[in-house]
């Protein structure tokens, strides 16, 4: 089969202009979805796996934007946010499904990642608590939603309630499931916003190790499970401590910042074109209810917290 035909032309001029300062992470996104409802979206080239390296990339690259003492900072004053939030998350919804009638795995796969980072954290628990293939995909049809919706909404909020930088990027790395819709909103507020989401973020992502842990016991499966972490966070890490070690190559790791912020663009409108309406009815009312209803209470009183 060929690379693409006539029809899948626009998708791949839309992919190279989000290369390019002419598109931004919420345009690139709704190219995405149009492209992929009009069925202008070559389906049959690996475009998840694409999207997965990419934004991999671009995370690592964000890392040479980032001193070491503004992540230390951002790192130790969100903390005790992260681990509040990541509790309070898990213990809630799993309460909340059992009470709705919620299948048990999928509350606790969407509790999950909206406690942790979203898909990541529904790749790595689905194994440790054996889901099957229909629990998982209906949990990450759930949480890839509110991502798309999030990344709209939330610069909006931001600039209604006039948040600062700062208070901005500790709310989206917070309330925000995926690290792509974490770092596209917060790209959109501003550089400082996205620097520190980034931090917090990926501090929130290890939080994968313990959960899936703790989830194995809790499910009593009482089987090893192998953890994957994603690698992209260390690094990450190991971006923000060579840019600070050696500082002689400050244009470089400016470029290469610019760089990996353009790249995210393209994730997003990767991420866009690989939804569709039978993903959204997939995912169901009821499980959709209750992945908006805990998004809802974590994001409000997180920002109340912020606010006071």
């Amino acid at each position: 089969m060929s690379l693409f035909t006539k029809k899948h032309i626009p998708f791949f001029i839309v992919l190279v202009l989000c290369f390019t300062p002419l598109l931004q992470s919420p345009s690139a996104l709704i190219l995405g979805l149009i492209l992929s409802q009009l069925g202008l979206v070559p389906t049959h080239l690996p475009i998840a796996k694409w999207t997965k390296k990419l934004l991999s990339y671009s995370i690592i690259g964000l890392g040479f934007g980032i001193s070491l003492a503004e992540a230390f900072k951002a790192t130790s004053n969100g903390i005790g946010l992260i681990m509040t939030t990541i509790f309070v998350t898990l213990l809630l919804g799993t309460w909340v499904a059992i009470k709705l009638g919620i299948d048990k795995k999928t509350g606790y796969l969407i509790s999950s990642g909206t406690a942790i980072c979203g898909g990541s954290a529904i790749a790595a628990v689905s194994p440790a608590i054996n889901a099957n293939a229909n629990q998982t995909g209906l949990a990450l049809a759930t949480v890839f939603i509110l991502n798309s919706i999030a990344l709209f909404v939330f610069p909006v909020i931001g600039h209604a309630l006039n948040l600062d930088q700062h208070t901005f990027g500790v709310w989206a790395a917070i309330a925000i499931h995926d690290t792509s819709s974490v770092v596209g909103a917060a790209s959109a507020y501003g550089e400082e916003a996205l620097r520190t989401a980034t931090t917090l973020k990926l501090a929130r992502a290890l939080w994968i190790i313990p959960v899936t842990i703790g989830s194995a016991w809790y499910f009593g499966k009482g089987k090893e499970h192998k953890i994957k972490v994603p690698t992209f966070i260390f690094l990450y890490i190991a971006a923000v401590v060579i840019s600070d070690l050696l500082p002689q190559f400050d244009a470089f790791y400016h470029m290469t910042f610019s760089v990996a912020k353009q790249t995210l663009v393209a994730c997003l409108f990767l991420i866009g074109s690989a939804i569709s309406l039978e993903q959204v009815k997939e995912a169901g009312v009821k499980p959709l209810l209750f992945g908006v209803g805990l998004w809802l209470t974590i994001s409000v009183g997180t920002l109340l917290w912020l606010l006071h």
